[in-house]
Formats: C-alpha cells, sequence, structure tokens
C-alpha cells in the first residue's frame, strides 16, 4: 500500500469522510481550522452537509440535532471552543447521542496561546459540563493513528451511543507525515431504532432527552449510564509499552510528548539505564489496571511523567494508578514550550539517582 503525505487536520477531515461522517458543523479557530476548511469543500462533493456555524455554541447543538436524527455528525475546535461546547457535549452524553468531537489543543488557560500543549486533560476526561457521565477520549501521537482513530471513532460512537473525543496537540494537527489508509475493523453496530428521524411504522415516536424530573427515574438512567461506561471500561482501554519489562524507570507520557520520549529511551539505554515508557492510548479509560501492574514489577524503581502542561493533568491518573507503590515524578511545560530528549534524559537520570 503507497504511503500518502498529509496534514495532520487536512488527514483528520479525510479520514471523517472515508468513515461516512453526513455532517460537519463548526466553527474556525487555530490551530484547528484546516479541518472545517477541508470539510467545507470536500464532504459536500461526497453527499454530505457542511455548515460553518454561528459559534461554537450553535455547531454542537446542531451536532445534537443531526446525530439524534440518526446522522453521523462531527465537530472539531480548539481549546477555548472545546469549553463553549461544554454544555452540549453533556446533553449528548445524557441523550445518549453518538458524534465525534476532535480538539486540537492549545495553549492556556484562556486564550492563552496558538501553540500546541496538552492542557484540556482534565477538561476531556473529567467532563467540562454538569453531571455525572464519560466521553471515550482517544490519544493519538502521530498523524498516521489521527486517521485511524477518527475512523473508528465513529463505530466506537454508534456502538455505545456516546460522543467520542479526539484529543491531539496542534502540532500533530499541523505535521505533514505519511499516512497510509487502513481499512478499519468492521463492528456488529446496532440498529439506531432510537434516532429520531420519523415514525417509519412504530407506533411511538423516538424522544431525543436528557430530562428526567422524578429524582428516581434521574438515579436510574445515571446507573444505566454507569453500566455502560463499565463495559467501555472493559471492552476498549487501549495503552502502549515500550521496554518497560526490566525498566527502571518508567516514562508516562501521551500524544508528542510520547514520540520524544522514544528518542529519549535511545539516549538512555545507550548510556546503560534501563527506562521505559507507559503511553496511555484511551486518556478515558485510562489503562489503570495496566499501570498497576507495571508499577507492582520487582525492577521498577521510579516513574516520570511528561506532558505538555504547567503543573501536570494526566499526573493525577498515573499517581491513582501506581498507588504509592513507586515515587512519581513530573516534567511538564506549557504554552507551546514542548520538553526536549535532553531534558527527558536528564530528568530520568535525576529521578534514577534519587531512588538509588
Amino acid at each position: 500500500m503507497e504511503k500518502e503525505l498529509w496534514k495532520g487536520n487536512e488527514a483528520i477531515a479525510e479520514a471523517a469522510i472515508r468513515a461516512g461522517c453526513n455532517c460537519f458543523f463548526g466553527y474556525p479557530i487555530t490551530p484547528q481550522s484546516e479541518v472545517p476548511e477541508y470539510m467545507s469543500v470536500h464532504l459536500p462533493q461526497a453527499g454530505g452537509v457542511f455548515v460553518q456555524s454561528e459559534s461554537e455554541i450553535a455547531a454542537i447543538n446542531m451536532v445534537y440535532g443531526a446525530a439524534g436524527a440518526g446522522m453521523r455528525a462531527m465537530t472539531s475546535s480548539s481549546s477555548p471552543g472545546i469549553s463553549l461546547k461544554q454544555e452540549g457535549i453533556s446533553y449528548l452524553a445524557g441523550a445518549e447521542v453518538p458524534c465525534v468531537i476532535v480538539n486540537c489543543m492549545r495553549g492556556g488557560p484562556g486564550l492563552g496561546t496558538i501553540q500546541p500543549s496538552q492542557g484540556d486533560y482534565f477538561q476531556a476526561t473529567r467532563g467540562g459540563g454538569n453531571g455525572d457521565y464519560r466521553t471515550v477520549v482517544l490519544a493519538p501521537s502521530n498523524v498516521q493513528e489521527t486517521v485511524d482513530f477518527v475512523q473508528e471513532a465513529f463505530d466506537i460512537a454508534d456502538q455505545y451511543r456516546n460522543p467520542v473525543m479526539i484529543v491531539c496537540d496542534g502540532l500533530i494537527g499541523q505535521m505533514m507525515e505519511p499516512i497510509e489508509w487502513h481499512p478499519v475493523p468492521k463492528r456488529d453496530l446496532p440498529p439506531k431504532d432510537w434516532a429520531a428521524s420519523g415514525r417509519k411504522g412504530r407506533d411511538h415516536h423516538n424522544v431525543i432527552n436528557s430530562l428526567y424530573m422524578a429524582p428516581e427515574d434521574c438515579d436510574r438512567h445515571n446507573q444505566h449510564l454507569e453500566e455502560k461506561y463499565a463495559a467501555i471500561a472493559e471492552n476498549e482501554t487501549r495503552w502502549e509499552e515500550v521496554d518497560c519489562q526490566d525498566a527502571e524507570v518508567i516514562i508516562t507520557a501521551y500524544g508528542t510528548p510520547a514520540r520524544i520520549a522514544l528518542t529519549a529511551l535511545e539516549t538512555l539505554q545507550a548510556q546503560g539505564l534501563k527506562a521505559g515508557l507507559f503511553r496511555p492510548i484511551t486518556l478515558w479509560p485510562f489503562p489503570w489496571k495496566a499501570l498497576r501492574r507495571v508499577a507492582e514489577r520487582p525492577s521498577v524503581k521510579a516513574f516520570l511523567d511528561v506532558e505538555m502542561s504547567s503543573s501536570g493533568q494526566m499526573l493525577d491518573d498515573v499517581r491513582l494508578a501506581v498507588e504509592g507503590r513507586r515515587p512519581v515524578r513530573y516534567l511538564g511545560h506549557a504554552g507551546g514550550v514542548m520538553p526536549t530528549v535532553e531534558e527527558m534524559a536528564e530528568s530520568v537520570k535525576a529521578v534514577w539517582k534519587e531512588v538509588q
């Protein structure tokens, strides 16, 4: 299969079209603006609908309407725009309406910077909207994974009737890399017989709703959602381990920092230090059990969490998984400053000396 050179954001849009995306609603914001730009030209050519909404709030509610009618709907934005979408995302999760949301993260808080960041981890994994809900969160580390995950995200969303979010820092959205177009593994998806798309011979109306006035009804609905989230955690948790089997210091990282960590591992191993990388691929569900098993290995002495955020956000999940079995230290920058190979290697060596 021949490789093609694609820019990350344009590849995201093309991947969605190939996955059968019917409708895209979005609003331009750096560094993801090429996604709606590409969609505006190519989605109508594929028979779909593109709308540049008047705001991010309008976009997510258009997704709610189209996806509620059974369409494969998608939106994309960057950090402040995703913040504006949070109420709609909560509605989508509460009404069990599937959709795909892409966040090309930029630095914050507030308007921050247009440079790449990972400061939206809490927002994505804890739910930025109201109530008890979860979104499946996939975190690619290169353009190839991004297009694969975007295509699969539509099936995951349909299977569980739940929003799926792809989070990639702005660097992945802006870089160009060679990719291959892989066929997406087919899932046995349930029919969308819940969609508000007309009676079609039914003896009842389908109603898309997240409002439960009786406390007992709302409690029952939340219990149902929790059962679904447990099934997602059981079936969809993903991670990657690199050289972790006999490592003494484990780097935990996702996205671009995980790519940088691979070169740092080569540097450290050339100097005789046994280091490994644990990369969460699903930020939610987070691979707590898998990381806990790594922490229990006799060779492991400590962890170094590396992120593009100021004081660490995935750091909380790393500590929860490790459960105090080993020390966990942190290296990070925000606002578009990326940790370097040399900085990672030196930090790992400092942690290694600390625990001797």
